[in-house]
């Protein structure tokens, strides 16, 4: 369940002006977007795949699995009679703490204000309203995946609740118990912008669109192989297999466009193309409308005052801004400063601890008008690293990665750039129940025996740990370790160089960035590796060569913090980490990682039968891939550094899964300003 909430990608845009570098990721459904798609990183300064085919399951729980899933596969229109009740929420966890007919999330005030601005500042610059091609910049608000501000889904991902949707444009779900397809009934308020309803042809032609559109979407939807009409208001979407739990709900996660727009002609008197970048405004359907615009430097969203979902449960009491202005700053320092002067950006989720620690103290803080508050984090936290782009020659023996990792003092620069504050990133998946741990349980076993040759034998007998910097010997001793792995690699330290003991030529690494503050933290690890006779470049390059050279794999060694992972682990795996996506340019499986035992471990979790297996097969996944060292992990902090000026109204609560929701929070000078639509 990959794509989370559209307050979630509001969130990802304001830590786009202070953690750019190590942010680049596609973003989460439902939220604002950015000129770059970001989630933000422990420390800012450091910091598509085609179509997909899974390797055959090799481990235990997944062989029987996939063999009965491919026999009994779907490639016909669906058998309705076998599907389940109409429900209007699913969960891939556990059930849903509000009743069907509820009316808002708790957190919220349901008679929150509408009016007011919301400013946010984004990095770099844009040259598109099409989010939905690999071409182009999208502005701020808008995303490839889900909605962003101008679209709603079929479903909508739950604030309030890990792995939980609820109605959206589909008023109601209902699929079988062999998860072989899923039906919606779509809701008959549901509008575009223009009044036109939103009907089953848009949902049909939106699926085939999208997935024709970009290498995300087509892996995305891959097992997808027929959606039609079912009913006059009831679209079904059948699946080439049986078993795989989450495909129900990524359908719901299907932005729903309209097709007759896309396919009229623009004030040009040309037809539209939707396969092209694009700077006409489009027509959406979600909480706000493009307003005005300068190319690359500014865009206003404008609320929609007559907004169909505007008291349907998930959106009652939020969406309380008239407009969200977004402006585009040059680099994280100018966002810093526009953030302390006003005007500009009202929040921003810090991601520097020596800000955090030392800098506010500017007068706009000693007065009371800017507050700080320590929230905690209990999301899951998705692997920040130093990123090695495997696809490279010199990358691919996982004696030098493990090298790499070792070289690498994470206590010094905890201690001298961090105050401490920051732990250890030592899981894909940490800070949540689906981390590894200590040795292999039984049930992790069933899905690593079955792959014991082609993984590395310490999977089995010792539990993964990273090095530990504590004194001057232990950073003698982890540099002679990794000298001496290195040496079984192939190189030889000749003077002061490490060389290829074959070709004489001296191991190097380039470290891409996209903002001068980027060196603060690639310069101390490039200092480590210049200990070991590797010449370490830090390279700065501006934001567009940067998102140029990620989406192409154009680099060797980049600072980033992965696209977030939810509870509920799935499909969007395979982008992350599968042989497929490795070399589909814009695909997210940066580290270029191709491996048969990956994929199937992958399959063991698209697979599982139910919760503990989905738990057990994500932990599998995760000792593998730290044992294969495709990435030097770096930090985390279980808590958010909120950082906002005293212009809000807020309940009070929080929610229970999404940290903090600025959708949920008003404008103070709206709650004595009447209100010009009363339905809102």
């Amino acid at each position: 369940m990959p794509i989370p909430t559209r307050a979630a990608q509001l969130l990802a845009t304001s830590c786009l002006s202070i953690a750019l570098s190590f942010s680049q990721v596609h973003a989460q459904e439902k939220g604002a977007g950015a000129s770059v798609e970001t989630t933000a990183p422990a420390e800012a300064e450091t910091s598509s795949p085609g179509a997909v085919s899974p390797a055959p399951a090799k481990s235990g729980a997944a062989s029987d699995q996939t063999a009965a899933s491919q026999a009994a596969a779907k490639t016909g229109s669906a058998d309705l009679s076998t599907a389940g009740e109409w429900q209007t929420s699913m969960t891939l966890a556990e059930p849903s703490k509000y009743p069907p007919d509820f009316k808002h999330y708790d957190y919220v005030n349901p008679d929150a204000p509408k009016g007011g601005t919301l400013d946010q500042v984004a990095i770099g610059s844009y040259d598109s309203f099409n989010p939905f091609v690999v071409r182009g910049t999208p502005a701020a608000g808008l995303a490839n995946f889900g909605g962003g501000l101008l679209y709603d889904t079929l479903m909508e991902q739950s604030t309030d609740e890990p792995s939980v949707t609820y109605a959206m444009i589909a008023e109601a779900v209902r699929f079988p118990e062999d998860d072989s397809f899923v039906t919606f009934r779509l809701n008959p308020n549901a509008r575009f912008h223009d009044g036109e309803p939103i009907t089953v042809e848009d949902v049909i032609w939106s699926f085939k669109t999208l997935k024709s559109l970009h290498p995300q979407w087509a892996t995305y939807y891959k097992n997808v192989v027929k959606a039609e009409k079912t009913g006059e208001r009831e679209v079904t979407f059948t699946f080439d297999q049986t078993g795989n739990r989450e495909l129900p709900h990524i359908m719901g996660d299907l932005t729903v466009l309209p097709k007759h727009w896309w396919e009229g002609t623009g004030p040009d008197g040309k037809k539209r193309d939707i396969s092209q970048p694009t700077m006409e405004p489009p027509l959406g359907s979600g909480p706000y409308e493009i307003g005005k615009f300068v190319t690359g430097q500014s865009i206003e969203w404008d609320r929609v005052k007559d907004y169909w979902a505007a008291d349907i449960a998930p959106h009652k009491g939020r969406y309380n801004y008239d407009r969200i202005d977004y402006t585009y700053l040059r680099d994280t320092n100018a966002a810093w400063e526009a953030f302390k002067k006003g005007g500009l950006d009202d929040y921003r989720i810090e991601n520097s601890s020596r800000r955090w620690a030392q800098e506010y103290n500017f007068p706009a803080f000693e007065k009371g008008e800017v507050k700080k508050a320590t929230i905690p984090d209990h999301q899951v936290e998705s692997m920040q690293a130093y990123v090695l782009n495997n696809r490279l020659p010199k990358f691919q023996d996982r004696r030098v990665r493990e090298a790499l990792t070792l070289a690498y003092n994470f206590e010094d620069m905890n201690k001298s750039l961090f105050f401490g504050l920051y732990e250890r990133m030592s899981s894909y998946f940490d800070n949540s129940e689906l981390a590894s741990r200590g040795l292999p349980s039984e049930r992790e076993l069933k899905f690593l025996e079955p792959l014991k040759n082609e993984i590395p034998p310490e999977v089995f007998t010792q539990e993964f740990k990273l090095p530990v910097y504590t004194d001057n010997r232990s950073v003698r001793d982890n540099l002679r370790k990794a000298l001496d792995l290195f040496k079984q690699a192939g190189y030889e330290l000749k003077g002061t160089k490490l060389v290829d003991a074959k070709s004489g030529r001296q191991f190097s690494i380039e470290m891409l960035g996209n903002d001068p503050t980027d060196a603060r933290t690639l310069q101390p690890y490039a200092d480590s590796l210049k200990r070991l006779g590797i010449d370490a470049t830090i390279r700065i390059v501006d934001t567009n060569q940067y998102i140029e050279r990620l989406t192409n794999f154009d680099f060797e060694l980049v600072g980033m913090k992965y696209y977030p992972q939810s509870m509920s682990p799935g499909n969007e795996q395979r982008d992350f980490w599968s042989s497929g996506a490795a070399d589909s340019p814009g695909s997210r499986n940066y580290a270029g990682i191709k491996n048969p035992a990956i994929d199937a471990l992958i399959n063991d979790i698209v697979y599982a039968k139910d919760r503990d297996d989905l738990v057990a097969a994500t932990r599998a996944l995760d000792r593998v891939m730290l044992w294969e060292y495709y990435v030097v992990p770096q930090w985390y902090k279980p808590e958010m550094w909120l950082a906002y000026w005293d212009k809000f109204g807020m309940s009070g609560k929080r929610p229970g899964y999404s940290t903090i929701d600025p959708f949920a929070w008003w404008v103070k000078s709206a709650e004595t300003t009447p209100q010009k639509d009363a339905a809102n």
